[in-house]
């Protein structure tokens, strides 16, 4: 790298100014980047006195801007930064700014959380925005989730007396390797295992219980993707239920995530326990039950009462599954005093990536350790 490009560098970063100490004039596309930094990032930006500003037009402009000069993870991140220090979520209002930002995950979590500010006039942008980003996360989570489970159902159902057609020959084979004769190069199975077919009937429930807290924006988002996703496997009974002091079940609406995701009401407070309560009065087969609590374990309701029903429902032989997100963004804060006591119930509470949540189910089901992430 030469010096030349070194102090270019440098000079992106440090933002210009006298305290650069860079020397490096800007010009042309680098000029550009850097107003766009600028307007976001500096000082006086933050007041709203000079730099991005808040009127539409403005924002809409940057925007344009900065989907020109950068990469779209620049963008995301630069975009959430606008909202968080600028203010500017209630621009996000006005189609046509939502027609300029890069929609993401984070995005669709801001637009949910203006719930009933959103005007009729905005609401189909916002639709649209929402599909895509749905859309993607199918298009990126739906196959290996499907293959995935489908795989744990069928060796959930295996049968130790199968048809010829339902015989497991991999494992067959390895459960009777004993019984080799060398003699005659073959294994004689004494012991055939098989698996049922576990597509023709429900043979597992599962239970999503989703906080729609405000800072469970990105995991609400994932839940109603993978709840789709799980109530379109006709051997899964799947149920959606999200909470926040009030419990509402979505199970009806799980044919169309985005639907769910407009039934939310991201913010308010918390009651775990009044969401648990619920989900345990809709178990009926406790034993091929998986339920999955995903929240940060803030609980505004009965602090006591919540662990004692989670200890209820593995004593009935529920697999009970804590994630303190479902997110790429990794574990938020969250109280640990719970944690820890899910964890000595034996349900370790842990944030999960949408990418590891197929693994995690498909061990519920089959009632193995679950693949817990390190740290």
């Amino acid at each position: 790298m030469t010096t030349d490009e070194r102090l270019r560098r440098w000079r992106l970063v440090l933002g210009g100014g006298d305290a650069d100490g860079t020397g490096r004039a800007l010009s042309g596309t680098d000029a550009a980047m850097d107003g766009a930094l600028t307007a976001l990032y500096d000082r006086k930006g933050q007041g709203g006195g000079a730099g991005l500003g808040a009127s539409a037009p403005s924002v809409a402009r940057w925007l344009g801007d900065i989907r020109t000069y950068f990469p779209t993870s620049v963008v995301q991140v630069m975009q959430r930064d606008a909202i968080d220090r600028l203010g500017l979520a209630t621009l996000l209002l006005e189609p046509e700014m939502l027609e300029a930002v890069e929609a993401d995950v984070h995005l669709v979590g801001t637009l949910l959380s203006l719930g009933g500010a959103m005007p009729e006039t905005t609401r189909e942008t916002a639709r649209a925005v929402v599909r895509k980003v749905v859309d993607e996360l199918e298009k990126r989570l739906a196959t290996r989730t499907r293959a995935t489970l489908t795989g744990a159902l069928d060796r959930s159902a295996r049968i130790s007396r199968p048809r010829h057609r339902d015989i497991d020959w991999d494992r067959t084979i390895r459960a009777n390797l004993k019984h080799y004769l060398p003699e005659h190069g073959t294994v004689v199975p004494e012991r055939l295992v098989g698996h049922g077919r576990a597509s023709r009937a429900v043979r597992k429930e599962v239970v999503l219980c989703v906080d729609q807290s405000g800072s469970m924006a990105a995991s609400v988002v994932h839940a109603a993707v993978f709840g789709a996703v799980l109530a379109s496997l006709r051997s899964l009974a799947t149920r959606l239920v999200v909470f926040d002091t009030s419990v509402v079940d979505l199970t009806e609406q799980l044919d169309d995530p985005v639907d769910v995701l407009f039934s939310t009401r991201l913010g308010g407070g918390t009651d775990i326990n009044r969401a648990l309560a619920y989900c345990q009065s809709k178990i009926t087969r406790p034993a091929d039950t998986v339920v999955v609590l995903i929240s940060d374990l803030y609980e505004g309701g009965i602090r006591d009462e919540m662990v004692k029903r989670v200890a209820a429902m593995k004593a009935s032989g529920v697999q009970f599954v804590a994630l303190l997100a479902l997110s790429d963004e990794g574990a938020p804060a969250y109280d640990r005093e719970h944690a820890a006591a899910l964890a000595a119930l034996g349900a370790p509470a842990f944030a999960c990536t949408p990418d590891l949540f197929p693994e995690i189910m498909a061990a519920a089901l089959e009632k193995r350790p679950l693949p817990i992430p390190e740290g």
